[in-house]
This record gives C-alpha cells, sequence and structure tokens, in this order.
C-alpha cells in the first residue's frame, strides 16, 4: 500500500481533480487522503463564527456561497448541471446542525469541529464519485469512524492502536484497492467529531501510512518540493533535496510549513519515507523525508504570524521559579495557549504563543493568580536555523525585535509584524 496526500490547494477546483486523477494514473494499493477544496475550511470557519454569535442569517450566506463554489466544480467535472444526492445530503446535515443546536460557549471546540468538518466530507465525496465515474473503482472512507481520537478538540491526538483495527477492517472489506478518504478529521470516543489542527490532514496520512504498513507517503503540494523559505515571503528561496526525520521535526515545531509537526513520529516509528512532491509534474523528484539524509547546506527560515508576546511577572517580586512555572504553564493548558518561545529572566517570564480566541481569557486567569502580565499583539516568530551574520541584520536587528535567542545553530526573533 502506498498513501497519497492532496492538499486544498490541489483540488480547489475542477482541472484540479482532473490532475490528481491522472497523477493516481493506474496505481494499485493506494490509499489517497484529501483536505477540502481550496479555501473551503477557511469558508467554514466563518460559518463557524457567525454561528457562534448567534448571526442565522450570515451563516447562512456564507453556507450558500460554499453550495455555489462546490456546485460549479461539479458542474464542472460532469460537464453539465448535476446534482450530487451524497452532497446535498451532506449540505443538508450541515444546515440542520446550524438551525436546530443551541450554543454554548463552553462547547466552542466541539462545535468548530463539528462544523469545519464538512469541508474534507464534502471533497472526498465529490471525488471519489468523480473517479468512479472516471473509470477508477474506488471505497470512500469515512474517517470518523476510522480514526479514534483523544476527546480533545479542535486539536485532537490519534490513538493509534484504538484506530488500526477499526481502520484496517474497513480496508479488508472493500471490494477494491483503492480508497479515497478524509485528512483533519477522527471521532472522539464520545461518538463526537474530533479534528487534528489545522494542516492536520498530513498527519491524518502519515497515520494511515502506519496503521496500514504503507511502504512510502507522498504529499502533493503546489511547489517543487520542501524550500528552505516560504517564497511568497522570502523570493530567494531553494528547493532542499532531502531532509531526515528529527530535522523535520525541529522545522515543523519551529513553525515550517512543511508538514504538520504530529507527522514524522507515526511514519518514524516504522521507517516509512515521506515524498512532498510537484502537484503540477509527478516526474519531478522533489523532496525525500527519511531516517538519515545528507546535511542540509542552506539556511532555513520559518515565519510564524499571528503571535501575541506575553510578559508575566509575580506581584510580590518574587523570582519565576519552578512554581511559579507550573502555575503559568497550567493556566495556558487550561485555555488552549500554544507556547512557541520562553524568554526568563530573574522576575519575569516572556512567553510568545499562537493568538486564541481565549488569549484574553488566559490573561485575566494570570491576573487572578497574583501575576501582573502584560500582552502585545500583532507579533511575529522568526525562526532561522543555519544563521549567518547577514540575516542577523537583515531580519533580526532594529526596533521591531523584542526577543533575540542564539544558539550555536539556530537564531530565534520575536518581532512586531511586518
Amino acid at each position: 500500500m502506498k498513501v497519497y496526500k492532496f492538499g486544498g490547494a490541489s483540488v480547489r477546483n475542477a482541472a484540479g481533480v482532473r490532475n490528481l486523477r491522472r497523477i493516481i494514473g493506474q496505481e494499485r494499493q493506494l490509499f489517497v487522503i484529501v483536505s477540502a477544496m481550496g479555501k473551503t475550511t477557511n469558508a467554514l470557519e466563518r460559518v463557524f463564527e457567525a454561528f457562534r454569535q448567534g448571526d442565522e442569517a450570515r451563516a447562512a450566506e456564507h453556507v450558500g456561497s460554499l453550495r455555489a463554489f462546490h456546485a460549479e466544480i461539479i458542474d464542472d467535472l460532469w460537464h453539465g448541471s448535476v446534482r450530487l444526492d451524497s452532497v446535498e445530503r451532506l449540505f443538508g446535515e450541515l444546515e440542520g446542525d446550524l438551525a436546530t443546536a443551541a450554543y454554548r460557549p463552553e462547547e466552542a471546540e466541539l462545535w468548530y469541529d463539528r462544523i469545519v468538518a464538512y469541508g474534507e466530507l464534502l471533497s472526498t465525496t465529490i471525488i471519489s464519485e468523480y473517479l468512479n465515474r472516471s473509470g477508477l473503482r474506488n471505497r470512500w472512507i469515512d474517517m470518523r469512524r476510522c480514526l479514534r481520537t483523544g476527546q480533545r478538540h479542535k486539536d485532537a491526538e490519534v490513538d493509534l492502536e484504538a484506530s488500526r483495527p477499526l481502520l484496517r477492517a474497513a480496508v479488508a472489506e472493500a471490494d477494491t484497492d483503492i480508497f479515497v478518504a478524509q485528512g483533519f478529521i477522527g471521532g472522539a470516543p464520545d461518538g463526537t467529531t474530533a479534528t487534528l489542527g489545522r494542516e492536520g490532514s498530513d498527519y491524518s496520512a502519515a497515520v494511515a501510512a502506519n496503521l496500514l504498513d504503507a511502504e512510502s507517503m507522498s504529499v502533493w503540494k503546489d511547489v517543487d518540493g520542501v524550500l528552505n523559505a516560504d517564497p511568497k515571503i522570502f523570493p530567494d528561496a531553494v528547493q532542499i533535496a532531502e531532509l531526515n526525520y528529527l530535522d523535520t521535526i525541529e522545522l515543523a515545531y519551529s513553525g515550517a510549513q512543511i508538514i504538520h509537526p504530529r507527522t514524522i513520529k507515526p511514519l518514524q516509528n516504522k521507517n516509512i519515507p515521506l515524498y512532498v512532491r510537484p502537484f503540477g509534474d509527478k516526474r519531478k523528484p522533489g523532496t525525500v523525508i527519511r531516517g538519515m539524509s545528507a546535511p542540509v547546506e542552506v539556511p532555513i527560515l520559518i515565519l510564524k504570524r499571528d503571535q501575541v508576546l506575553l510578559t508575566v511577572r509575580p506581584r510580590d517580586f518574587s523570582f519565576v521559579l519552578e512554581e511559579k512555572f507550573a502555575t503559568i504553564f497550567s493556566l495556558l493548558e487550561r485555555f488552549r495557549i500554544k507556547t512557541n518561545l520562553i524568554h526568563n529572566s530573574a522576575v519575569n517570564l516572556s512567553l510568545c504563543v499562537d493568538d486564541s480566541w481565549h488569549i484574553d481569557e488566559a490573561v485575566d486567569a494570570l491576573r487572578g493568580n497574583q501575576f501582573d502580565v502584560m500582552k502585545i499583539a500583532d507579533m511575529e516568530l522568526l525562526t532561522i536555523r543555519g544563521y549567518n551574520d547577514e540575516l542577523l541584520a537583515r531580519h533580526a536587528s532594529g526596533e521591531a525585535v523584542f526577543i533575540r535567542q542564539i544558539t550555536q545553530s539556530t537564531a530565534r526573533v520575536v518581532r512586531k509584524r511586518r
């Protein structure tokens, strides 16, 4: 078995879906993971926000736009005006959820997962039906029933042992060896839908590769392979031919859009190589990630946006020692705040964290626990692996820089958003 993963940009229109069909070609023994089409996840997040605010008209307007977007793709693929009953059923379920549910703030993450998951359900339903119509017989797999997660919503982790018999049974009972399944989603123990975090489709594919003992996993992207920087931000970015698992984990943790941070471990456990390949030309080699690799010869730049800088100080001016650390991080965990950089002095603890719906609640909780907190929004975190003096002068100096941490191989800079 091979596992192929296609992201939303790869299937954002009918031409992308046809190209997916060409890439699959005559493959056999193939498990295909697909993300939501185009910007569908962003659109469903707007549906959720309207639902959260009780704005039924705006939620319905966003759902209507999504209907039109998917209908246009279907009509293009089928060369005419077509209604797919399976797609209509999914939109009916979404509209039913929005019309009948009573939202409670403490259930924000649960409702986020339930609403946003429709993106992957729609994309895989359309693609599976199109492949069947074009002569590539396949089985549609519902990953909500095959990947068992923990009870945590919006950032769930897959329970490999509980999921293995579920996914293997779904594959074994099929009368074909081509499968189409959703990335990003799974099922919590209580039967609710759970999502694996933004960009979690990579993680889904790696878990599937592990559970099915796949010979390889390929991620098809709109770039030639892994680059040393985001070319939209750093125009002189170049391709990296190969990486090892450990370097990839480090880069993903720092915010690199190479791969979801949890992706590598399921692959590393079974020594499954990961190929990052160009969706536009399957003949190009892309980048391979495996246990051993040649050293990377170029600096790697990773920019993580939507950051907030929190500076926390005990009101009694005591030292920030282990006991205070435990209190601070326990409160951040309660509000699901992810910390990306820590910088401390004797009495201050500075934390660069992801912006979040709950950031102000976390700040209030810290203040209620006898800490003074200064919050600075609109920040970004830049990590430079293999830095040099020229890169430090260009990116890590000036009034916009609040924190600069430098080790032998890596520089990390918290700065005001540029």
